[in-house]
């Protein structure tokens, strides 16, 4: 699954400044399973190649976060960003 809109718009609706979330816990919000890639670490780290444009990654910077796989290999750890460092979201601009 390429689409993580899902992952997105719930980051976005969060208030935490950081937030932990199991593989499973994001397989239910995307309604899918994430690829094998997922359990790498470089896979969800959002400031480590910002040149390459990942699905999954752009989510969560438009969703506000960013996101570092955690070292038990289970679960992501969201970072909330500055406000004048997150992304506009395309679909909501005007909000």
């Amino acid at each position: 699954m390429n689409d993580y809109d899902a992952l997105r718009d719930y980051l976005a609706k969060q208030t935490l400044v950081e937030l932990v979330l199991t593989f499973e816990q994001i397989e239910e919000i995307i309604d899918a399973a994430l690829p094998r890639a997922a359990h790498r670490a470089s896979w969800w780290d959002s400031l480590r190649s910002p040149q390459e444009r990942m699905p999954q990654r752009e989510a969560c910077l438009a969703g506000g976060y960013v996101a570092t796989r955690q070292p038990d290999g289970k679960s992501v750890k969201f970072r909330r960003l500055p406000r004048d460092k997150r992304k506009p979201r395309e679909d909501h601009e005007a909000d």
